[in-house]
């Protein structure tokens, strides 16, 4: 039985059509009204409280109404709220700019703003499509994506995803996309272990860019974890080895680490894992420390060259929105990479995660529906099963994942699943006491379920 509704709950209910949501499951599982936040924590309109260990959707970095940031962004609306970027600059924009090359690999040095993830798959397809053309390669119209990906929402983004979830009903609105079996360590078919392999299953994407690559104008790939097919997990070797067979064909490299960088991964940005400097590199998500929508997609001179020219030649690239290159979200993205470099968060993610997977892996593995337990940096994992010994999945029809989500919103602690995947990813301020309390619900509600 639904306890009485709050009058937030119910004006909600009447007027708002929530995302990646079946609005019916809301009749007897409610949205909860947040009234504030402060740290790891949400606080809901009762007071009750819940550990964010999904950092809001994998924006939050450094926790809930953080002074630093909150003081930037105050600030910064005092003296410039917004200005229309063609033909104007300022300050934060350039600042960031600047920045964002000095700590990206090296080679990446022009910096074109987006306003969120999705818009920046959109921008880094148009830049490799429109790139080629200019240098008259007119057949690389296609791009080749892999199956399991996720890099968003819009029609171009859908296109180059591979979790069919989100994407097959809009098939026949979307690009002619190739694709190349993707990584799968947990039920690897080559039968390796992510610690010792040499990454047999390249050999897809070699053979699509053998017979393809004279139609292909970009690979692209989640570097390290393809997040929204689960947490999938995969070792560095294999961006190695796909950025040398797209210098090898001619073709464009597109790291997609909207949900990866910002030292998601226990290192600023999952390229730097591979020693690789991709051609296109998408940034999102926690940029801004999840204050405000702003991304960016960084390339190298070769491709900034190739668009210079007169402007009678029609060479420009004319991609943009109305509040590209806000001044808010840059002053507040400037304020989380000043709270990266001065107060060592590197090294401290390091640290966290080294204790979380330690932790996780006694806590979790000993479970007889838990296949497997991975992380990489502070991203972790539980891969729910039927059947342990043979990795058998439980039937997405019996929801187990959500199911045990609502159970462990009831100890307080927030963990949106991913099919029958749990994970975490919490903000970078989560101290040890509180992964040990955030472990142990997770445990509590999975035990309750079965």
């Amino acid at each position: 039985m639904i306890a009485t509704l709050s009058h937030l709950q119910k004006t909600d209910l009447q007027h708002v059509w929530h995302p990646c949501s079946q609005m019916k499951d809301y009749e007897e599982f409610p949205p909860i009204v947040i009234k504030s936040g402060k740290g790891i924590y949400l606080y809901d309109e009762n007071g009750k409280e819940y550990i964010d260990a999904v950092s809001s959707w994998w924006v939050n970095l450094f926790g809930h109404a953080n002074e630093r940031i909150s003081r930037a962004l105050a600030n910064q609306a005092f003296q410039l709220e917004h200005v229309i970027f063609a033909n104007f600059t300022h300050e934060p924009a350039t600042l960031l700019a600047e920045k964002l090359v000095k700590i990206t690999p090296d080679g990446l040095s022009k910096v074109f703003f987006a306003d969120n993830g999705s818009s920046a798959i959109e921008v880094a397809l148009k830049m490799s499509f429109q790139y080629h053309l200019q240098k008259g390669k007119t057949n690389k119209k296609r791009f080749l994506a892999f199956s399991d990906a996720y890099h968003g929402e819009t029609l171009g983004a859908l296109s180059v995803g591979g979790v069919g979830l989100y994407s097959d009903i809009y098939q026949p609105l979307l690009l002619d996309t190739l694709r190349a079996q993707g990584p799968d360590c947990f039920r690897c078919p080559f039968h390796e272990s992510p610690a010792h392999c040499n990454t047999p299953c390249i050999s897809s994407v070699e053979a699509m860019l053998q017979q393809h690559h004279q139609e292909i104008a970009a690979v692209i790939i989640e570097p390290l974890i393809q997040a929204a097919a689960g947490m999938k997990m995969y070792p560095p070797a294999f961006l190695t080895k796909l950025k040398e067979l797209c210098s090898q064909y001619d073709v464009h490299f597109i790291a997609d680490e909207i949900a990866v960088g910002f030292g998601r991964t226990g290192t600023m940005f999952a390229c730097e894992q591979a020693g690789i400097t991709p051609d296109f590199m998408c940034l999102s998500k926690g940029l801004t420390g999840g204050y405000l929508p702003l991304s960016v997609v960084l390339t190298n001179d070769e491709v900034y060259d190739a668009f210079y020219d007169d402007y009678k030649n029609n060479k420009a690239f004319l991609h943009s929105h109305s509040y590209t290159g806000n001044p808010l979200a840059c002053r507040v993205a400037l304020e989380v990479l000043k709270i990266f470099e001065e107060e060592e968060y590197i090294k401290k993610i390091q640290q966290k995660s080294a204790f979380m997977r330690e932790l996780a892996s006694e806590t979790f593995l000993q479970h007889p529906n838990v296949g497997e337990y991975r992380q990489v940096g502070m991203v972790g994992a539980i891969e729910l099963v039927k059947n342990k010994e043979t990795k058998e999945p439980l039937p997405s029809t019996e929801r187990v994942g959500y199911k045990i989500y609502q159970i462990a919103l009831e100890k307080g602690l927030l963990i949106r699943p991913l099919g029958n995947v749990l994970y975490f990813m919490p903000p970078y301020v989560i101290e040890e006491n509180e992964i040990r309390t955030m472990i142990n619900k997770a445990n509590q509600a999975i035990v309750e379920y079965f």
